[in-house]
């Protein structure tokens, strides 16, 4: 089977760019032939490059709507699908799946869209979300089928519009780490929270910062860059916690950091179906999500983790408490959510579910309106 991935970014290593390397990479490895397409050679085709898998650049696709530079892409998108002669086409992220899906249509390709999180789920600001909503309604009849990494973002497409049939879920899925990358969470002082996530305004690093202020020694590791960093620094100079709030960049080695925390956070505003979470449970860490998105979704309350509401500094600094005083806790929750991990979140399981969509949309055995 060859098959093009489309994905927008390459200056940047997020959830989509790991979702779309891991399965190129194990597709090649099986025996197929799989092709990504990225809107401009950075980190990320490097990382592509390092992973042994082919990579092709579209210096047109970019992430602002540009309509001329915008027909450039498509144009440049239908010579490399016609160069390289897919049998299905996996778009991701909002622009590549618009312009991607188009594409597909124009070359006559079966084409998928999997959406890391709609850019008009709630939380998302006006009139963006509004914007983005009516453009996905319009661009969904494109695809043969839409993945939605949640069910909270198959919902919500149901609700703006979208075919019901059409949608499906899939959630996100990690590979392992050896049993030496696994933490303990009740041992070693002081307790270390550990959040994964750029600094932009899609990330709550504000209500976190004010939660561990209330708490004595606990201590933060903040893994992410953005444009928000400046911010996040200068409000943990003013709470009085910037000794205790540790900023380790952009980093290779999450899972390594992980492996050395006692809980984990992610304080957010929106969210898809956050892998970073998925790196925590793997880790067999406690968890603390923002009740966003699907974010809930990989947490069993009160048992692996806790929910806690959008914004709520109150309630992220009573769970976080929770936590950091009872050591016992924190081992139990990070031992159950290691086997939720295991039982619902591993890489293969989302790997087996995707290729069978692969192989039901090439058979035409799936249903679309």
């Amino acid at each position: 089977m060859r098959i093009a991935f489309i994905i927008t970014r390459s200056d940047t290593i997020g959830g989509a760019q790991i979702h779309v390397r891991d399965l190129a990479r194990r597709l090649g490895e099986d025996g197929h032939e799989p092709l990504v397409i990225t809107g401009e050679a950075g980190p990320y085709t490097e990382a592509l490059t390092a992973s042994g898998i082919r990579s092709l650049v579209c210096p047109e696709l970019r992430r602002e709507i540009r309509p001329a530079q915008d027909a450039r892409a498509l144009a440049a998108l239908r010579g490399g699908i016609r160069a390289f002669k897919p049998d299905l086409i996996s778009t991701h992220s909002s622009k590549a799946g618009w312009l991607g899906r188009l594409a597909a249509k124009a070359t006559g390709t079966p084409s998928l869209f999997t959406a890391h999180g709609w850019a008009f789920t709630h939380g998302v600001p006006e009139p963006r979300r509004t914007v983005y909503r009516v453009l996905e309604r319009a661009a969904a009849p494109l695809a043969v089928k839409i993945v939605c990494v949640s069910e909270h973002d198959r919902l919500i497409a149901t609700a703006a519009g979208m075919a019901p049939e059409r949608l499906m879920t899939i959630h996100n899925g990690m590979p392992d780490v050896p049993a030496s990358l696994r933490a303990t969470p009740d041992a070693g002082d002081p307790v270390r929270i550990v959040m994964v996530a750029r600094m932009d305004r899609q990330k709550d690093h504000a209500t976190l910062i004010r939660a561990i202020r209330g708490i004595d020694g606990v201590h933060l590791d903040l893994i992410g860059e953005g444009p928000g960093e400046a911010s996040v620094r200068a409000l943990a100079r003013e709470v009085g916690v910037a000794n205790r709030v540790h900023f380790l960049g952009q980093r290779h080695d999450v899972a390594e950091v992980l492996a050395k925390a006692h809980l984990f956070a992610l304080i957010s505003h929106w969210e898809g179906f956050p892998r970073s979470t998925l790196e925590a449970m793997r880790a067999g860490l406690p968890v603390v999500v923002s009740d966003v998105g699907g974010a809930a979704e990989a947490v069993e309350e009160g048992v692996t983790g806790y929910v806690v509401p959008r914004g709520d500094v109150a309630a992220v600094r009573e769970r976080l408490a929770t936590l950091v005083d009872r050591a016992a806790r924190r081992r139990e929750m990070g031992a159950l959510g290691r086997r939720r991990f295991e039982a619902a979140f591993t890489f293969d399981h989302m790997f087996e579910r995707t290729v069978a969509l692969y192989g039901d949309i090439l058979t035409g055995r799936t249903a679309t309106s």
